[in-house]
């Protein structure tokens, strides 16, 4: 009758939980936003320039190669 009531322990083992994070507002997202797109403007602004400048230059240097002429053109002399 004893043994009826009787039983094996249950072991649990217990977990530290991991720390809770922060909670993201909407000026975190907002700030996130603005860098993300700043720095895709500032890349596209140098890439921008780096190929105006080539463009000037492979311009000038075919305007040296070529003989001055009235080719009915109005130029920028940029």
């Amino acid at each position: 009758m004893m043994r009826l009531f009787l039983q094996d322990p249950h072991v649990v083992d217990l977990v530290r939980q991991p720390p809770v994070s922060p909670e993201i507002t909407y000026p975190d997202v907002i700030i996130g936003a603005v860098g993300v797109t700043g720095i895709i403007m500032t890349l596209a602004a140098v890439v921008g320039l780096m190929v105006g400048g080539v463009i000037i230059y492979l311009k000038k240097r075919n305007e040296a190669r070529t003989p001055s002429g009235d080719t009915g053109h109005a130029r920028l002399r940029i």
